[in-house]
């Protein structure tokens, strides 16, 4: 620790002189726009749960600005990505496609339609799902049968969907994974939920796939509180979408009939009033993150540490800045040090194929998932007070 110590003191009050004394978080909401008052609207109006004008204005702003022809706004993040991947055709006793490096609610989002991950390896710049390791594991394990579907030959069980994850918001290299999966005619469903805000070239990440899904949580670089949306430019696929997410209700002025196996994740207009009020000042937000994660670049500039920055193409939100350290023990020594200073600082999530529940998935070999879980740490992320004027 005391090798380190001297380097790590840097950091922090670098880390302090940009976010200030006391406590520092990985990442609060800022709310110094409209949110207050919005809110006391849609009190006013005693519209606060799932009908309300502002859950329409609040899915039409977010399509905006992503450039879909729709989206679906739900409870949160993980109910999109459930509702998502059901509505691409993903049922009981499937195979997804997915990356293990990644937050727990990607893999829980495609357990609770019954199938299972299949866990491929990601590329170390983006710490996004590898398009090439995803085609050499489709030539090594799987086959187009009768009909169109993907087989898997080692279980025999369909390959239903590909689900990469634009990791901290870098986005992953999701047109040549789409141009992969297409030859198995396989759907990519994108989690973007840290995303919001990236772009490769001029296109958002989300809408490369037949569906996207975007989380609002409280971490998130805008948030509702709890929140998710489905974005897609396929009308069928948003209307089921609509109607799964709404409990499958058949419209009707008073009877209450649902023709089938519904969800209850409609987000309320009390969620979507802060979300407007958010989307207002995105641009802004999203400026004030850049000029942190500029700031993290100059200061490891030169040093052993390598601070991961958007690949050539790609425009990245900055959600969570992070630095990739030279051993774990390097990581270990820097978590524990800037921690107990009241500098909070996080290890990327351990492996899904660590946690109880997905040991026995397949997987293939997660050669550079296990090299960056041993390396990357994040660092406070936050916009900092008063930066938005």
């Amino acid at each position: 620790m005391a090798s380190e110590a001297p380097s790590i003191d840097a950091l922090i009050a670098y880390v302090r002189a940009i976010f200030g004394e006391g406590f520092i978080p990985l990442h609060r909401p800022v709310f110094e726009g409209a949110e207050k008052d919005y809110l006391v609207d849609c009190v006013d109006s005693n519209f606060v749960s799932s009908v309300g004008a502002r859950v329409t204005e609040f899915e039409k702003r977010v399509a905006d600005f992503v450039g879909a022809r729709h989206a679906v706004a739900t409870v949160n993040g993980t109910a999109a990505l459930h509702a998502a991947l059901v509505v691409a055709g993903v049922e009981p006793g499937d195979e997804v496609l997915a990356q293990a490096l990644t937050f727990v609610a990607t893999c829980n989002a495609v357990a609770y339609t019954g199938a299972e991950p299949v866990f491929v390896d990601v590329d170390e710049d983006t710490l996004g799902l590898s398009p090439e390791a995803v085609r050499r594991y489709l030539e090594a394990h799987a086959e187009v049968g009768e009909g169109g579907a993907c087989i898997n030959r080692s279980t025999g069980r369909r390959i239903a969907a590909c689900l990469p994850m634009h990791t901290f918001g870098h986005p992953a290299r999701v047109a040549e994974l789409v141009a992969v999966c297409d030859e198995y005619g396989i759907p990519v469903v994108e989690d973007a939920a840290e995303s919001l805000g990236s772009w490769v070239g001029e296109r958002h990440t989300g809408t490369f796939g037949r569906l996207g899904t975007l989380s609002f949580n409280g971490n998130k670089v805008i948030t509702t509180g709890g929140g998710g949306m489905i974005v897609t430019d396929d009308d069928d696929l948003a209307a089921r979408a609509r109607h799964l997410t709404t409990t499958a209700k058949a419209p009707h002025g008073y009877e209450f009939f649902h023709d089938e196996l519904g969800f209850n994740y409609r987000l309320p207009n009390l969620n979507a009033a802060l979300g407007v009020a958010q989307m207002e000042r995105l641009p802004d937000i999203l400026a004030a993150k850049r000029e942190v994660a500029r700031r993290y670049a100059e200061f490891f500039e030169g040093r052993r540490e390598a601070f991961l920055t958007e690949r050539a193409g790609t425009t990245a939100n900055y959600w969570l800045n992070a630095v990739q350290l030279a051993s774990r023990a390097e990581r270990d020594a820097l978590l524990e040090y800037t921690n107990q200073r009241e500098v909070m600082t996080r290890p990327i999530w351990r492996l899904m194929t660590e946690l109880p529940m997905y040991q026995h998935c397949q997987h293939d070999g997660l050669a550079n998932a296990r090299w960056l879980e041993e390396r990357i740490v994040n660092l406070p992320s936050s916009v900092p007070a008063g930066w938005l004027g």
